[in-house]
């Protein structure tokens, strides 16, 4: 028999030593569904799922995901942030200058951290968040029309 969503969420909530809660178990699925979602997005799912939560409780829950690491935070120039439940990984994002859709891109060079600065001034550095811009298919597709 197969392990339910809500089992592996309370797994993975237990296995960083975070109580397990109906709130978290909610935006762990929501997160677990994929993207790269906003607070407000994140908020709406999570209410479908659970009589009533606020907008707080959502940004505490991803507060608390994030340094457990079972969520990311990213935060492309000029959007605001987002979640996702890929975390850990060291991978990259490639962001759409015109619609703003984000996707994912694994570390360029297939270990973390993917670049060694020059002059970190003594940091140790163990990631690199990288973004690449540019144009998605879509939208290539759309300038292409004008």
């Amino acid at each position: 028999m197969s392990e339910s969503a809500e089992e592996r969420g309370a797994s993975l909530l237990r296995s960083r030593g975070m109580r397990v809660t109906r709130p978290r178990l909610a935006v762990l699925e929501v997160l677990g569904a994929g993207g790269h979602l906003e607070v407000d997005e994140i908020a709406t799912a999570v209410r479908t799922r659970l009589d009533s939560v606020s907008t707080q409780a959502v940004y505490d829950v991803l507060g608390a995901l994030s340094r457990a690491g079972l969520a990311r935070r990213i935060e492309p120039a000029g959007s605001p942030a987002r979640f996702e439940a890929r975390a850990g990984d060291n991978h990259h994002h490639v962001v759409c200058r015109a619609c703003g859709a984000i996707g994912d891109v694994d570390c360029v060079h297939g270990s973390a951290p993917c670049l060694d600065p020059v002059g970190a001034g003594g940091f140790v550095v163990d990631e690199a968040e990288v973004t690449f811009w540019g144009l998605c298919p879509s939208c290539q597709e759309h300038q292409a029309d004008d």
